[in-house]
């Protein structure tokens, strides 16, 4: 059999990362820089920017125009959607989310930063930290992204001052680390002019740390896959029934976490089944070994009843199934989110009949105090909920795998996404608030 080597992964690293920002931190000219001076823009774009930036009367190309794409955004100048960007240097691929910044779009950042590995949060060194950045900060920690970058824009208005610099970093530092977020990297930078975008910075010769780009293609991403869960959803079961192939049943998926080799003994959830791997099937050929986020096909010893929506998972290794979650959750949907909400719950492929039991919280993201008891979440709402479900899910807590450990409630009369959820404790725990839900309802 072949395998692929660690060498080989380490080759094609992918990072996901997110920026978030203050209206008018310059987060679109940063991104605008950080996709122009990495030559990761294409000619045709870079001159519809021209052509733009000249009928408005600009001397320089508006780099924010590289990813305010919408109209609105354009107007206002401000980021109202999420908005993608994909490119890549020799030393790493790139996947970026640039998220709005208001406070009523936080479900928009929430969404860009749920599958972010590092955040880019922007800070006008004019204004230092101010209430949305607290606010960022509190949904990166809230999100368990591992790397945070504070990124101090227009250096150059405060004429490049070391000691602006370091106040404000060290501020911000305090606080997330009183919210548990692991790392934090400042750096000072002058998105408009390029100042350690990019390229290093001539007039800040007191500042020796990496630049953006720098630090992005440096920094580690995680793939120790020997500390994490090893977890694969089952999208499908492959049977060809055909002459070569008369006897193949594979089960079919995307591995969420951890690495999974042929001889393991794994378990299925939830009916609780056990078996071996006799060969797992990637690309076409077997393979010894493989990990996330590698899509592959296993092969078990007995013929279990296994279907969409079941995980396979390490038989000493397996997480406790649950018709009870309690979840953080930031709520996405317009209509609000109410005690007795009747939904559907995502969780990997399974999707099952769930009911909204009680809200016992809602957070308010400002001082990170908590409201009791709010009986209702409206959009942009981040709460405590306690769902019931109508079978049981083999859950991980979200600060363990945030794969596993997160979900979305549906609507089920239109399939409308209504909330994002993550599994157990938020990043912070004040005195537990008293559960009195009521037990009237879509019980199970």
């Amino acid at each position: 059999m072949s395998t692929i080597t660690t060498e080989e992964l380490s080759a094609t690293t992918l990072l996901r990362f997110a920026t978030a920002g203050s209206v008018d931190d310059g987060k679109s000219t940063l991104v605008g820089r950080l996709l122009h001076d990495s030559k990761s823009v294409l000619a045709d774009q870079l001159e519809a920017v021209e052509r733009a930036s000249a009928s408005r009367g600009q001397d320089a190309p508006d780099l924010a125009l590289l990813t305010d794409g919408l109209r609105a955004e354009r107007e206002q100048g401000i980021t109202i959607d999420v908005a993608y960007r994909y490119f890549a240097t020799p030393r790493r691929r790139f996947i970026l989310a640039d998220t709005p910044g208001h406070v009523q779009y936080t479900r928009n950042m929430v969404t860009g930063a749920s599958t972010a590995e590092l955040t880019v949060i922007l800070v006008d060194a004019r204004n230092g930290v101010v209430e949305q950045t607290r606010r960022h900060a509190a949904i990166a920690a809230l999100l368990r992204v591992p790397h945070v970058v504070l990124a101090v824009n227009k250096m150059d208005l405060v004429d490049y001052q070391e000691s602006v610099f370091a106040s404000i970093a060290e501020e911000f530092t305090a606080y997330a680390t009183e919210l548990g977020v692991p790392e934090v990297t400042a750096i000072p930078i002058s998105a408009l002019v390029g100042d350690n975008v990019v390229d290093p910075s001539a007039n800040m010769d007191w500042y020796g740390g990496p630049t953006v780009l720098e630090h992005l293609e440096t920094v580690p991403v995680s793939h120790d896959l020997t500390r994490c869960h090893a977890r694969l959803p089952v999208q499908y079961v492959i049977r060809p029934q055909s002459p070569e192939l008369p006897d193949y049943r594979g089960y079919a998926g995307q591995i969420a976490a951890g690495t999974f080799r042929v001889g393991d003994e794994i378990t299925v959830l939830p009916s609780g089944r056990s078996t071996t791997i006799t060969g797992i099937d990637l690309l076409g050929k077997p393979v010894d070994v493989a990990w996330t986020p590698q899509s592959v096909t296993l092969l078990l010893a007995d013929d279990i009843d296994i279907s969409r929506g079941d995980l396979i998972v390490p038989a000493k290794d397996a997480p406790a199934t649950t018709q009870d979650l309690e979840a953080t959750v930031c709520h996405v949907a317009d209509e609000p989110l109410t005690v007795g909400h009747r939904v559907l719950i995502k969780h990997g492929t399974r999707t099952v009949k769930a009911i909204v039991k009680d809200i016992p919280s809602r957070l308010t993201l400002d001082d990170l105090s908590l409201h009791p008891h709010p009986g209702r979440l409206t959009a942009n709402d981040i709460g405590r909920v306690t769902i019931r479900t109508a079978e049981p899910l083999p859950a991980d807590t979200y600060a363990d795998s945030r794969r596993t450990g997160s979900f979305i409630l549906i609507d089920p009369n239109d399939g409308t996404t209504l909330t994002a959820g993550m599994v157990g404790e938020s990043f912070a725990s004040p005195d537990p608030v008293d559960d009195e839900a009521d037990d009237d309802g879509w019980d199970f």
